[in-house]
């Protein structure tokens, strides 16, 4: 990139907020430079195009009424955003200073970039528990998956005994949604209480159909193409058991992508997300917008990230025409 050249808006990040961000300021005259990532491992893949590329299959994003995968449609969203002039950048920002205007974007490869303004979508990546099997049908469609309320009315899931791991309120939101569909939900839990808040412990304690196996933990996933049952190993005794299982559902939190934020002033909140000014996608540093997953620890959907997309590009568009950028 030219030292010289000042972008309009840099948009970090290429998942459902990023491209649908990129979209709205591409058609607003604004010349975004989409910076997406590059791809690494850690421990699951976390390729540009964010969540949804580990997403075989997406049926609750409107439009769809066949279902799409995960990749397929980032694929649509970033056609969508070149169409109206979108510029891509496949590199990391790895750290950023917003001391003072333009700002300034360092990259991987050790280069720079210089903006007006910025709009964060990096995302938030799920916490796996690091097993072999368990990526390998995370990412092929094997029945594992780090979101209930994505894939659990999936066909595949309907009817069938179906596992939880974790213990605080997003495993008890996760394994309370699913009772509407399982045969059976197994809540799978290292220690013996729950870290989540009574109400939500109770909702899954008094369903007719789950199950919790107290003082356990996965060690394997077990199957080819499919999950067929989980090994499980109890954390006090260190006996080893066989669960036959149809489906796995990982909840153990997600890690907001903002370890390039730090030292650059941004606000965060106590788990690591940015903090947003109110109902809109200011942080707290003028010129500086964020939207997705990586300021939304409640929802992450893919169609509320893109419906943050929108409002961090009508932000940022309106912010910079008051500084008489055009």
């Amino acid at each position: 990139m030219s030292s010289d050249e000042v972008e309009k808006v840099v948009i970090i990040g290429s998942g459902p907020a990023g491209w649908t961000a990129a979209i709205y300021a591409a058609r607003a005259n604004l010349d975004p430079l989409c910076c997406i990532g590059i791809p690494r491992q850690d421990p699951a893949p976390v390729l540009p195009g964010g969540q949804l590329m580990l997403t075989t299959e997406v049926e609750n994003y409107p439009g769809f009424p066949e279902g799409v995968t995960g990749p397929d449609m980032m694929q649509l969203f970033q056609k969508q955003a070149e169409r109206f002039g979108t510029r891509i950048l496949s590199r990391d920002v790895t750290s950023c200073d917003f001391s003072q205007r333009p700002f300034t974007l360092t990259l991987n490869d050790g280069s720079t970039v210089r903006t007006e303004s910025v709009i964060l979508a990096t995302g938030a990546t799920a916490n796996w528990l690091g097993l072999e099997n368990e990526l390998r049908l995370a990412t092929s469609g094997g029945g594992v998956s780090a979101c209930a309320v994505c894939d659990g009315a999936l066909p595949l899931f309907r009817d069938q005994p179906l596992a939880v791991v974790g213990g605080g309120d997003t495993a008890m939101e996760e394994a309370s949604y699913l009772t509407k569909f399982a045969s059976t939900v197994h809540v799978i839990h290292r220690r013996d209480e729950f870290r989540a808040s009574q109400t939500m412990t109770e909702r899954v304690l008094e369903a007719s159909n789950s199950e919790v196996h107290w003082n356990k933990q996965v060690v394997d996933v077990i199957g080819d193409t499919m999950i067929e049952a989980v090994e499980l190993e109890d954390t006090v005794t260190g006996e080893r058991s066989r669960l036959e299982v149809k489906g796995l559902f990982i909840a153990i939190g997600h890690s907001p992508a903002t370890g390039f934020l730090e030292g650059s002033g941004i606000t965060l909140d106590d788990s690591g997300y940015v903090a947003l000014e109110g109902r809109n996608s200011h942080t707290n540093i003028e010129g500086v917008f964020a939207a997705g997953d990586v300021a939304d620890s409640v929802y992450r959907q893919a169609v509320t990230a893109a419906g943050m997309g929108c409002s961090a590009a009508i932000d940022c568009e309106r912010w910079l025409a008051d500084q008489g950028v055009h």
